[in-house]
C-alpha cells in the first residue's frame, strides 16, 4: 500500500490534468461557463427555501433558535453546496474507470489516480462555489467563530473527501464487473440527501419527542453523512455541531459514525478496488 500511495503521488501532475481538462470539457461551448456552477446551487436554495422555509416553516428547526444569524436560508445554502460535491462524485462513481478505459490501458499510472480525479474535481467545483457562499453570509448576517473555521471546516472537508473517495474506490471497481450499480446509485443519492440533514435540520428528527421511535434516530445517525454535514452547518450554526453523545440525545453520535464511516468506507472500498483491479482490467 505504502508504494501505491507513493505512486500515486508520483504522479500527482496526472491528476491535475485530468482534473483540468474535464472542467474545460464542462464549461466549453458554454455561454456563462463558470457562473453555472453559481447558478445551479442558487436554483436549487430557491426551490427548497419556497418549499421548506416558506411553506413548511422549516425556519422552526434551525440550530440556534429562530433568531439564529442567517436562518434557514443560509442554514440551507451552506449544506447544499457541499452536498453538490458528493452528489456529482457519487453520480460519476460508477463510470470513472469505464469512462476512461483507453487511458488505463495505456498509460502506465496507478489506477487509483481515475477516482481520485472524479473526487477532486467535484472538491475544486465546491470551492469556485465558495463566492456564493460568502456573499449569503454577508447579505444575511451570517457569523462564525474560531472553533467553526479552525476545526469544523476542515474536519468537515477532510472527512467528506475520505468518505466519498472512499465509495468512489467501491462503485467504479464494482460497476465494471456489475452494471446495476448505475441504477442502484441514482436511487441512493435522491434517499442520502433527504436523509443528510441538509434541508431539514436534524434536530426536527433527533429532538422530537414522539414523532419518531428511538431505533429511527438511531438508524438516522448511522449515516456518515449526517455528521459530516452537520460539521458544515457547524461552521455557521456552532448549535449544530455533532458530538460523542449517547444516540437518544439530539446532538448524537453523529460525530463518531462521521469518522468511523468515513474512514472505514475509505478503507473498505480501496481494499475492494484493489482486490478487484486485475478483473477490472480484463473486463475493460
Amino acid at each position: 500500500m505504502a508504494s501505491r500511495a507513493l505512486a500515486v503521488w508520483q504522479n500527482r501532475q496526472v491528476v491535475g490534468l485530468l482534473v483540468r481538462r474535464d472542467l474545460k470539457v464542462k464549461y466549453q461551448r458554454s455561454v456563462l461557463g463558470y457562473a453555472w456552477s453559481m447558478l445551479e446551487p442558487l436554483a436549487m436554495a430557491g426551490v427548497y427555501f419556497f418549499v421548506f422555509g416558506l411553506i413548511f416553516n422549516t425556519d422552526r428547526g434551525v440550530p440556534g433558535g429562530d433568531d439564529a444569524p442567517g436562518g434557514y436560508l443560509l442554514f440551507l445554502i451552506s449544506g447544499l453546496l457541499p452536498w453538490l460535491w458528493f452528489s456529482t462524485a457519487l453520480n460519476e462513481a460508477p463510470k470513472a474507470l469505464i469512462s476512461q478505459s483507453k487511458l488505463i490501458t495505456t498509460m502506465k499510472v496507478p489506477r487509483e489516480i481515475f477516482p481520485i480525479a472524479v473526487v477532486t474535481r467535484g472538491f475544486v467545483d465546491y470551492l469556485l462555489t465558495w463566492p456564493v457562499l460568502l456573499l449569503f453570509v454577508f447579505f444575511l448576517g451570517g457569523r462564525t467563530t474560531l472553533m467553526g473555521v479552525l476545526v469544523w471546516l476542515p474536519a468537515a472537508l477532510v472527512v467528506q473527501y475520505a468518505f466519498t473517495l472512499g465509495v468512489t474506490f467501491l462503485l467504479s471497481s464494482v460497476n465494471v464487473l456489475v452494471r446495476d450499480v448505475e441504477r442502484v446509485v441514482r436511487i441512493l443519492n435522491r434517499i442520502l440527501f433527504y436523509a443528510s440533514a441538509i434541508i431539514i435540520p436534524s434536530g426536527m428528527v433527533l429532538a422530537a419527542d414522539s414523532s419518531f421511535p428511538g431505533w429511527f434516530k438511531s438508524l438516522f445517525q448511522l449515516n456518515p453523512l449526517l455528521g459530516i454535514f452537520k460539521m458544515h452547518h457547524a461552521v455557521w450554526y456552532p448549535a449544530d455541531a455533532p458530538g460523542f453523545a449517547a444516540p437518544s440525545d439530539a446532538g448524537g453520535f453523529a460525530l463518531t459514525t462521521a469518522l468511523v464511516g468515513a474512514f472505514a468506507f475509505l478503507i473498505v472500498g480501496y481494499w475492494v478496488f484493489r482486490r478487484l483491479e486485475t478483473a477490472v482490467l480484463k473486463e475493460l
